[in-house]
């Protein structure tokens, strides 16, 4: 998601917007910086929306927040393919939350185009179907755990 902030100025002979008229105040949305905002703050936020939703009633298979720093991308990925079937299950139960559900895909979805991440991973590193199965509380737990630590790398 594009985030955007507000921008106020003083319109000039050498600005490109005559039609607000010589020195009137205009403002405009202007793009915020990325240097120090995590690209996943967008998927945490919708996160924090949908970790007490009583009606998401599923077991998800649940990756370690402690997996090694080169199994990141794989365990983010693992994490969103869940976020699949919990949008499967709000799809058949009509939970509160799907909207929100919907968001993390599709956030996260524009990250992984956006950002070119390592696409090798290592051999040590699990697959989805690897892990523990866990009820949704656990795996929203975890979810947020690994984005938090992902984030640290933009904030330190």
């Amino acid at each position: 998601m594009l985030q955007l902030t507000r921008c106020w100025g003083w319109h000039s002979q050498h600005k490109t917007l005559p039609e607000h008229g010589e020195g009137r105040r205009v403002s405009a949305y202007v793009p915020k910086t990325e240097a120090n905002h995590c690209k996943w703050s967008d998927v945490l936020k919708d996160l924090e929306l949908i970790k007490t939703s009583e009606d998401i009633d599923v077991s998800l298979y649940t990756a370690n927040t402690y997996e090694d720093i080169e199994c990141q991308e794989p365990v983010m990925r693992c994490f969103f393919l869940e976020m699949n079937v919990i949008l499967h299950e709000c799809g058949i139960k009509k939970c509160s939350r799907k909207h929100d559900v919907r968001n993390i895909l599709k956030n996260g979805n524009a990250r992984f185009a956006t950002y070119q991440l390592n696409s090798t991973t290592s051999k040590k590193c699990k697959e989805c179907e690897e892990y523990e199965e866990k009820n949704f509380t656990e795996f929203i737990q975890s979810f947020v755990k690994v984005i938090q630590r992902e984030c640290k790398k933009y904030i330190n």
